[in-house]
């Protein structure tokens, strides 16, 4: 791996992370089987032991270095990138180089994924080992989307002045430390761990997809965008349920948590392969490392005119645009972490037998990953603004669905069919919005404005999780009226503002943003 900061110190703060982390094995090697026969590990109620506290002082230590050891030599700013894009041609094939590319950085999706997702499945852990109510447990859902929503607007920011390799591999040396809330003896610090958690999880998304959007040539951009966004979102879900299932029965919840630690290392051993964005090297002088990109990738050298070249113009189109996509993306987080999260409980009150509501919900979670594969080939291949507005208005169908009279929604088949259109438009909505704003925003705030609307997309679901901690749970019907109207708003914004951004140039788009 290529460092271009102090190598020295990354690795060392990297070797003192996984040093702290194995000095907690003793510790979880006592807790196996404690507990009166309760299955995996328990640790509550025990001290933190000599090693482990050395353990997390290492960790405390390793951080640090790490983030200082990656930090690139020289900080980039708008006046250093000049008039000089670097993209492949309009009709350039995709190559192994790419193929790798998308390989490592699915991968990284769907770990960053998987974490997040796990908290469905050791929340009822949790609850039982620590002796907590539900109200209390709901904290931990809350402080692991605040998580997110900070990394998403820190990781973004980070991402346009050290760039998008740096904002990665601190992203993920962050992830690696924080798989040790499955090592905490007290709620408090799993609070603490997870709300880091949620800073690096966050952080992950938005810069691949900004970093994608530089590297892949046009014509393939948009539907490589949104197929790695989905499938990561769908594979992060479904490698979190694998592993509940394989592993929760034999060593408990904390098991899913510690997993982070094999495969955020893993990521790192494969981060070699993953490229910097070409007019950050351009800034930096790194010539020898742009002559090797530029031949890996087919990139041509062109120039665009001085003020499309403007790196932090924050143009009227542009900050109207990024409202829309900033509205909408707060309308899919309440739907998302607020509707369907709660949606379970909403469908027992309703008197529907637990076995009914599950198959309910299977049945129009089926059609989760279906739908990406739909949404890539429309954005790619009819029009991605207007595919964005069509999936908007399928959730809006869904949350009109839901004011249909109480004896209409009685009926199983009706009620799935309203779930149906929420997920279909929820799944397809988010596997194209990160797309679409990274490709609509030039380099010097690509990954401010995409961390915005990714921070934005975990917002909403912050502020319902705050409220469900007070007892104001949200239901399909008593929700829905009040995201109708901004949900449609959102759809209309974007309708008016959004640009046509399949298959063309960013050169292009970046132009028209000035000129607009």
């Amino acid at each position: 791996m290529t460092l271009r900061g102090q190598p020295a110190l990354f690795w060392a703060g990297c070797a003192a992370i996984v040093a702290g982390a194995i000095l907690h094995v003793p510790m979880l090697a006592m807790g196996y089987g404690m507990g009166g026969g309760a299955v995996g590990i328990r640790l509550v109620g025990m001290p933190m032991d000599g090693w482990m506290t050395a353990g997390m002082a290492l960790i405390a230590l390793g951080l640090p270095l790490a983030l200082v050891g990656a930090m690139p030599r020289r900080i980039v700013h708008a006046d250093d990138l000049g008039n000089t894009v670097y993209e492949a041609a309009d009709d350039a094939p995709l190559t192994s180089r790419h193929a790798l590319v998308v390989g490592v950085l699915l991968l990284g999706l769907i770990i960053d994924t998987m974490k997040p997702a796990t908290l469905g499945f050791v929340l009822p852990g949790v609850r039982d080992e620590y002796g907590i109510d539900a109200d209390t447990a709901a904290l931990l859902p809350f402080v692991a989307l605040t998580g997110t929503t900070v990394g998403s607007l820190l990781w973004g920011w980070l991402a346009d002045i050290c760039g998008r390799r740096t904002s990665i591999l601190l992203s993920t040396v962050l992830f690696v430390a924080t798989s040790l809330c499955g090592a905490m003896p007290d709620f408090s610090w799993n609070l603490v761990m997870c709300f880091a958690m949620g800073a690096s999880a966050g952080g992950m998304l938005p810069v691949v997809y900004a970093l994608l959007a530089e590297i892949m040539p046009p014509r393939h951009r948009s539907w490589v965008l949104v197929l790695i966004g989905g499938v990561g979102s769908v594979g992060g879900y479904l490698a979190a349920s694998g592993a509940a299932w394989l592993l929760e029965p034999l060593f408990g919840w904390r098991s899913l948590w510690l997993l982070g630690m094999p495969t955020g290392l893993l990521l790192l051993a494969l981060a070699r392969w993953i490229p910097e964005s070409p007019r950050f090297l351009l800034a930096q002088g790194r010539k020898a490392e742009l002559d090797r990109l530029v031949r890996d990738f087919r990139f041509i050298a062109r120039t665009i005119a001085p003020d499309a070249a403007d790196a932090v113009a924050v143009t009227k189109p542009r900050r109207r645009l990024g409202g829309a996509l900033v509205l909408t993306a707060l309308g899919w987080s309440v739907v998302t972490f607020g509707l369907l999260l709660w949606l379970p409980s909403d469908l027992r009150a309703r008197g529907f037998d637990p076995a009914v509501a599950s198959a309910m919900l299977a049945s129009s979670a089926l059609i989760a990953l279906p739908t990406v594969v739909a949404a890539a080939l429309l954005y790619s291949r009819w029009s991605s603004k207007g595919t964005v507005v069509l999936l908007v208005l399928l959730m809006l169908a869904g949350l009109g669905g839901a004011l249909l009279p109480a004896s209409t929604l009685s009926s199983a088949a009706a009620l799935t069919a309203v779930i149906a259109l929420l997920v279909v438009g929820s799944n397809g909505l988010i596997a194209v919005l990160l797309p679409y704003t990274a490709e609509n925003y030039p380099l010097g705030i690509r990954g401010r404005a995409t961390g915005l609307v990714a921070g934005s997309s975990k917002f909403g679901g912050m502020a319902v999780q705050g409220l469900a901690l007070f007892g104001l749970v949200p239901t399909l019907a008593g929700a829905a009226p009040l995201l109708i109207v901004p949900v449609a708003v959102s759809a209309l914004l974007v309708s008016a503002w959004g640009r046509e951004s399949r298959g063309r140039s960013l050169r292009d788009l970046e132009g028209q943003a000035i000129r607009s």
